[in-house]
């Protein structure tokens, strides 16, 4: 079996939470989403996890995190360079940024997930077995039903997918659907409606260690063409570049689970009573061995 890294994005504001979400307990016993992210990635067979952070919030990280989960796997932690960003910046490039970021440390195929999204067993398990394969620029992502991703406490940010024959034909970053399943681009004056069914990303991507020359060079772009004080550099925007230069088919594997995050604090009831179901279930025993 080939060894395969899981790149866990904690890097983010959490603006909209209001805090440091990927710390935020969601069990009795404290722990957060990420714990059971890593653990359903081991027993799918990845032997690596690499951590991005910020360097302000890189001490808790370890203490609140990162040490739990250095009992259960090989850790490593980057830094997001927050060294680039313009005079009055706070918030970082976004997530192409953060892959960026690890360029020089992961070295085998690699999922990469945000840490505070729960994505379930059977995503981790179908991601670690296209690793397998993988080789040159192949790249697949996990696809999840857009009615089974949506909160009812606000908008969020969805990958909108056109797929065809399997694979990923284009993707489109939609940052304010609702709960009714319309987005907007206008800050709400008209809305759109999306269709059940749609397939979203959520950031559950898998790579080969070759993508790094393509986001270096993507990146490279960015920084001299985006207005740097606002703009965001995304990994759907790199997936989408790599479709339309015709360098590789986009692997979609459908997955029809539901999704749980905090992306507001009203969230977190409904992820700690899925946690809380799931652990009864005993989807998650031997988590403390």
């Amino acid at each position: 079996m080939k060894d395969a890294t899981l790149v866990v994005m904690a890097a983010g504001m959490g603006s909209r939470f209001g805090g440091l979400k990927q710390m935020e307990p969601v069990s009795e016993d404290g722990r957060a989403i990420l714990d059971y992210s890593v653990f359903d990635a081991k027993r799918a067979g990845f032997t690596k996890v690499v951590f991005i952070i910020k360097e302000e919030i890189e001490k808790d990280f370890k203490e609140i995190v990162g040490k739990r989960i250095e009992k259960m796997i090989d850790v490593e932690y980057v830094n997001q360079d927050m060294t680039i960003l313009p005079e009055g910046r706070k918030k970082p490039f976004g997530t192409g940024h953060a892959i960026y970021c690890c360029r020089d440390v992961v070295k085998t195929p690699f999922a990469v997930i945000n840490a505070d999204d729960y994505y379930g067993c059977n995503a981790f398990t179908e991601i670690k077995k296209y690793l397998e394969n993988a080789e040159g620029l192949d790249t697949a992502m996990v696809g999840y039903l857009l009615e089974n991703t949506i909160t009812e406490n606000g908008t969020v940010a969805r990958g909108v997918c056109k797929t065809r024959c399997g694979y990923l034909k284009e993707i489109t970053e939609r940052t304010k659907i609702n709960a009714k399943l319309e987005y907007t681009e206008d800050g709400g004056e008209t809305w759109t409606k999306l269709p059940k069914g749609t397939i979203v990303s959520m950031n559950l991507w898998g790579f080969t260690p070759a993508v790094f020359e393509e986001i270096t060079n993507d990146f490279n772009d960015f920084l001299a063409n985006a207005d740097l004080s606002k703009d965001e550099f995304y990994i759907p925007t790199v997936v989408d570049n790599l479709i339309k230069r015709e360098k590789t088919k986009v692997k979609v594997l459908k997955n029809t689970d539901k999704w749980y995050g905090m992306t507001y604090k009203e969230d977190k009831k409904d992820v700690m009573d899925a946690i809380a179901r799931l652990i009864a279930e005993g989807a998650y025993d031997g988590i403390n061995d």
